[in-house]
């Protein structure tokens, strides 16, 4: 998967994927320019690839129109957690809906390559288990979760409107539970919340019962994914399915991190959050077929990779003053 001399575009370059994406990329011999509004970026996830002569950082809103020359796009752009993107609703749907639009405009005048970041909250809270592509889902389009799960599909909807009326070179890829080092602490994701809340020792928060299911898929390997679908045919459009098909609810991933934190806490319960689904699990066959994708990582070896680094920014989030387990 070289991208020798490729210029690539990736919006949210700043953010958790997005700065995993943009240093493969350099690895892969790319000149990627970052674009990125840091709402939910950081400077501190790329500090270390700014002194690469191929990458370039440029703070712009995809809710504007950019003028760049580019060979292919990857577009990240938008809030990805409940906290994030519920705080300006309508602003999260813009960047869906008119980061979209921007992006594909950009693709169609330079004849760029364009992948959607697309999600499983697509799905809704799912009726069908696991969810296969051909799913159209089970979404609340009037919730407090739709300025995502609708602007996403939404976003979809224009990707391939784009290459059936304009012949836009298109990628969509749906992606799962995604956790690793660089996640925001206080994001509100579940891997995130039970891993700070451990080395801080404080309880665990589980919502409802805890019997709710998920799949985690870390970042090493859904960034090998995005490129390997990147790097597909011209009819291979998607959607596809990147995540990993392992299941947990969160009841056991809360003592699971728990103890490979050597932490004391324990567990306490909160209300479910309205329309938060019951489950969720990939179907991957299409991109074991299509993308020969499969995640490598066990998610034991993940979290222990996420905790460490977690440890090791305890003293930047102000975690100091904390007893720290282990």
């Amino acid at each position: 998967m070289k991208h020798l001399r490729q210029r690539v575009l990736v919006t949210g370059g700043a953010g958790f994927i997005g700065s995993h994406l943009c240093e493969r990329l350099l690895d892969a011999g790319a000149n990627v320019l970052c674009v990125d509004n840091f709402f939910t970026g950081s400077h501190d996830n790329i500090a270390h690839l700014l002194p690469h002569p191929q990458f370039e950082v440029m703070r712009h809103d995809v809710t504007f129109p950019l003028h760049v020359e580019i060979d292919a796009i990857y577009n990240l752009a938008c809030p990805a957690s409940p906290i994030h993107y519920q705080h300006d609703p309508v602003a999260t749907t813009k960047v869906s809906v008119y980061g979209a639009i921007n992006m594909l405009g950009l693709a169609k005048r330079t004849g760029a390559r364009i992948l959607q970041a697309s999600t499983s909250e697509v799905y809704g809270d799912p009726a069908v288990h696991p969810q296969p592509e051909a799913y159209w889902g089970n979404v609340n389009p009037i919730g407090p979760r739709s300025c995502y799960d609708e602007g996403k599909r939404c976003a979809e909807t224009l990707f391939f409107d784009y290459h059936r009326q304009h012949k836009v070179a298109i990628k969509v890829a749906r992606i799962f539970n995604t956790y690793g080092p660089r996640m925001h602490p206080h994001d509100g994701r579940v891997v995130s919340n039970f891993i700070v809340q451990a080395l801080s020792g404080k309880p665990l928060t589980l919502y409802g019962d805890g019997a709710q299911t998920r799949s985690f898929c870390y970042v090493d390997d859904l960034v090998d994914g995005l490129m390997r679908l990147m790097a597909t045919p011209g009819d291979v459009t998607g959607p596809v399915n990147l995540g990993n098909p392992e299941e947990f609810t969160m009841r056991d991933l809360a003592r699971l991190v728990v103890e490979l934190t050597g932490s004391r806490s324990e567990l306490t319960h909160l209300p479910l959050p309205e329309d938060d689904p019951r489950q969720r699990r990939p179907d991957i066959a299409m991109a074991r077929s299509l993308l020969n994708w499969s995640p490598t990582i066990r998610l034991v070896d993940g979290l222990e990779r996420t905790i460490a680094y977690f440890r090791r920014q305890t003293n930047a989030w102000g975690l100091q003053g904390l007893r720290l387990a282990g």
